[in-house]
C-alpha cells in the first residue's frame, strides 16, 4: 500500500491511500479519483515530503503528525465498502443517465428516489449550479466480481 497526498483542480488537499503508484494511476485515469470535499475529478499528486528515519535506532518509528494511525487504511477500505453496499442496496442504479434522471426528478418530471450512477464533472457542477442535490463517492471497485 502506499499513500498519496492529493490536490484537486480547487486545491483541495487529501490523503488516498492505492496499492501501488500504477494502481493511482489505472484509477486516475479512469475517473475514479475524486476530491472527497468538491467531488473534483482533476485530481493529481501533490508534493509530499518524505518520511525519512534518523540514523540513531530506537524501538520506535519516528512520529509525522500527519501520518495515519495503524490500521487507519483498513479503517477507511471498510467504510467505503460498507457505503458501496448501503448505496446499492436502498439506491436506484440509473448508470451514465445519471444526471438526466436527477435534473427530472429535481423538476418534478419523475417520482423522487434515491438514485446512484455516472456523470462527468462537468455534469455534477452543472446539477449544482441548478440546485440539485448531488455527490460523487470514492467508489471502490467491487472485490466479489
Amino acid at each position: 500500500m502506499i499513500v498519496y497526498d492529493l490536490r484537486c483542480s480547487k486545491d483541495h488537499v487529501f490523503e488516498a491511500w492505492f496499492a501501488s503508484s500504477d494502481a493511482f494511476d489505472e484509477q486516475s485515469k479512469a475517473g475514479a479519483v475524486t476530491c472527497p470535499l468538491c467531488g473534483s475529478f482533476k485530481v493529481a499528486k501533490a508534493l509530499m515530503a518524505p518520511a525519512v528515519a534518523g540514523t540513531k535506532k530506537t524501538d520506535e518509528a519516528p512520529a509525522r503528525p500527519d501520518a495515519p494511525a495503524a490500521g487507519q487504511p483498513a479503517t477507511y477500505f471498510n467504510a467505503l465498502k460498507e457505503l458501496r453496499q448501503h448505496v446499492e442496496s436502498t439506491c436506484d442504479y440509473v448508470g451514465p443517465g445519471f444526471a438526466e434522471e436527477a435534473r427530472k426528478m429535481h423538476y418534478g418530471e419523475a417520482e423522487k428516489r434515491n438514485i446512484y450512477g455516472e456523470a462527468t464533472e462537468k455534469q455534477a457542477d452543472a446539477l449544482r449550479e441548478e440546485g440539485v442535490d448531488c455527490h460523487a463517492i470514492p467508489w471502490l471497485p467491487n472485490q466479489d466480481a
